[in-house]
């Protein structure tokens, strides 16, 4: 039962209550909670009957267990200190708590005030890893600079000593490989002065479908007769202000990477479109602005990439390849010519399911503003419920919000397990099953079929990082199915939700 506070306590209540940063009140001998505020239940997902019902341990992670209560009589227990929390939801959090010691009617016990780290955490991490690749660049455009002086010696003389031999000349076969070499130690500076942003550029306005279809024909060739060549290049694309020769450095370097992930064959797919990347999106992601984009694709169904792999994939001379079968630059160039355009990369990949590269240069045929009040204007709201399951918690708490905002009823879950046991004890209906396509240990599909053969009237919206054409490639999915790329803005989600829910929309089976 909780404490019934005193007159004197009123104010305290108010406070309490009305404060938008969470907090809680707990007994620091059982560690029960006394009460909560209404931020508190918003943040973790639990009424405050719910609440009162659990004890710290039932919030912590186990690398946290049993710290909290370490600083609870340290005079510098105020301090804030960041620990891991899981909500009701599953979805794991990191917060920074400060304690303090109070009187709550009559008895000892002890106010927690907490502050949501988690999108501060996430962009902490970009930011570190910003400022890795800036100073590798750094270093890399000066090895670069001075390296090229050297070979401009070297290579220099090398000719004049070529040009001073006879063509039966002995010597003239060593001079031709000095030279040899050196042009390909140029190539080399060349690519590190491309990662380093310290190229000379001569950007114009470009049609990127035209620029691709152009080496369609070269790309064939260098991939082989075992990888099929898709293009999807819609006829609405936006121009871009780019280099040309850079921009096909760019193709060319993700074909051939592409290319090494698929030893056995399989599909590559180079794909435009225009996209908008919205304020939420620039927030979660360091040195990217919002506007209008067009966004260049390129998706394999090749081997794929773990976590650690990603983590280094833009690093020069980083390579997953043999000896002598790469210097680990290609990528490191794309990185430096696309930031050098005011562009972003991103790369999403799973061990064994392949390859999606999305390169994103600012669109110039219209203003962000423009653009980005006609998605506005577009909203329509809804009242449907709405189960969404996705592994990764930044995107999940995007689209809770965001529906929630639109006015559905949100059920979260953070893996496919979690998601059928919500839908197994929820009473009313679920109009709608939004999940992503891979998670860990059960595919999207394979949620969607289970919950199909006990609610045939659900209707179904995938999501996935990799493009719906590299999607359909892998078999993981089929053609009729409704689809939503990531990344997404708040406006299309709402748009692809009431498009897949109207009576005469997509009903998509799971298959």
């Amino acid at each position: 039962m909780p404490v019934k506070l005193t007159n004197k306590d009123r104010k305290f209540r108010l406070l309490f209550q009305e404060n938008p940063q969470p907090m809680w009140v707990f007994d620091p001998g059982t560690r029960r909670f006394l009460e909560v505020n209404a931020a508190a239940s918003r943040l973790y997902g639990y009424t405050a009957d719910e609440f009162r019902g659990l004890t710290l341990s039932d919030l912590q992670s186990r690398e946290d267990a049993g710290r909290f209560l370490a600083q609870r009589n340290d005079p510098a227990g105020a301090v804030p200190t960041a620990w891991r929390h899981r909500t009701k939801s599953g979805q794991q959090i990191e917060v920074e708590i400060a304690v303090y010691g109070i009187d709550y009617g009559g008895r000892e016990a002890q106010l927690a005030v907490l502050m949501d780290i988690t999108g501060r955490r996430h962009l902490e991490d970009q930011l570190r890893q910003a400022q890795k690749m800036e100073s590798v660049g750094l270093l890399a455009g000066g090895v670069a600079h001075d390296f090229n002086n050297l070979l401009t010696i070297i290579t220099g003389y090398g000719q004049l000593i070529l040009n001073s031999l006879g063509p039966k000349d002995p010597n003239r076969h060593s001079a031709e490989q000095i030279l040899k070499a050196g042009e390909r130690a140029a190539a080399l500076t060349r690519q590190l002065l491309a990662f380093s942003r310290r190229q000379a550029l001569q950007p114009r306005v470009l049609d990127l479908n035209m620029l691709v279809a152009s080496l369609s024909t070269m790309l064939r060739r260098l991939i082989g007769e075992d990888i099929d060549l898709r293009l999807v290049l819609p006829s609405d694309l936006g121009r871009v202000s780019a280099d040309p020769g850079q921009i096909e450095q760019v193709v060319m370097n993700l074909a051939v990477n592409a290319r090494d992930a698929m030893p056995k064959g399989g599909v590559l797919i180079l794909e435009t479109a225009n996209v908008q990347l919205d304020e939420q999106y620039a927030a979660a992601h360091v040195a990217v602005k919002p506007g209008p984009y067009v966004r260049l694709a390129v998706s394999d169904t090749g081997t794929g990439m773990d976590e650690a792999t990603r983590a280094r994939l833009f690093e020069p001379f980083f390579t997953t390849k043999g000896a002598g079968h790469g210097t680990g630059l290609g990528l490191s160039t794309v990185f430096g010519i696309v930031k050098q355009g005011g562009g972003n990369v991103e790369v999403y990949s799973e061990p064994g399911r392949g390859t999606s590269v999305k390169v994103y240069l600012p669109r110039i045929d219209q203003p962000a503003a423009i653009e980005a009040g006609d998605l506005k204007s577009q909203a329509v709201r809804g009242s449907e419920t709405i189960l969404v399951a996705e592994d990764d918690e930044m995107v999940r708490s995007l689209v809770r919000e965001t529906l929630e905002r639109d006015g559905y009823r949100v059920l979260v879950a953070s893996d496919p397990i979690q998601a059928r046991r919500i839908a197994d004890s929820h009473q009313g209906p679920i109009h709608l099953l939004i999940t992503d396509v891979i998670m860990p240990n059960v595919s999207g599909r394979e949620l969607a079929e289970h919950l199909l053969a006990r609610r045939p009237g659900l209707k179904v919206l995938y999501m996935s990082g990799y493009t719906d054409n590299a999607v359909l490639a892998s078999g993981i999915l089929q053609t009729e199915v409704a689809f939503l790329q990531k990344p997404f803005t708040p406006a299309a989600l709402n748009e692809k939700v009431r498009e897949v829910l109207e009576p005469n929309g997509l009903s998509r089976h799971a298959m």
